[in-house]
């Protein structure tokens, strides 16, 4: 258990530091975006859609790095005065209920959602946007896949600190 813990945590690091590389990309972005448009009065549709297909693809992919280092949104109500077996049992019960269901539900609506649009080549409908938005569409069961898998990686790993036998 603890060798798949460990491929799962390492592939994440892995992805999460080659997603990460887009916000740098997504800032000279938007930089560009601000000066062409206040100091040339230049606005591009395609360059407001490759931000918010950056942007999306950042949250998207990014999301399994986010939960293995513990930086995802949390209500901290009590969680934080938890002893270390309280927290694993939340996490496993949390992870179980929500969030693997969430991740199997994303990629089943996802899935074929992405295909209409592959088979569609799908591109913007706005005058200047950008092709191929299937490509963007197909983030979202990538996404929640890897989210998913990491989800896994959670769960056993807050299953052995219930067992009083934590991952290496």
């Amino acid at each position: 258990m603890n060798k798949l813990i460990q491929y799962i945590n390492q592939f994440t690091e892995k992805t999460g530091q080659w997603v990460s590389w887009i916000s740098l990309v997504l800032v000279v972005l938007i930089g560009m975006d601000v000066l062409l448009r206040y100091v040339f009065n230049w606005s591009s549709s395609a360059n407001q859609e490759l931000e918010w297909h950056l942007f999306a693809t950042l949250f998207l992919l990014g999301s399994a790095y986010a939960l293995k280092h513990d930086k995802h949104v949390r209500v901290d109500v009590f969680y934080s005065r938890f002893s270390d077996n309280k927290k694993a049992w939340v996490n496993l019960i949390g992870t179980l209920i929500f969030l693997i269901p969430f991740c199997l539900v994303v990629i089943q609506t996802s899935i074929p959602f992405a295909l209409d649009a592959w088979e569609i080549s799908e591109s913007s409908p706005e005058p200047g946007g950008l092709p191929h938005r299937f490509i963007i569409k197909s983030t979202i069961p990538i996404g929640a896949f890897l989210l998913f898998i990491q989800a896994i990686s959670e769960g056993l790993s807050s299953l052995l600190t219930i067992l009083n036998r934590p991952a290496e």
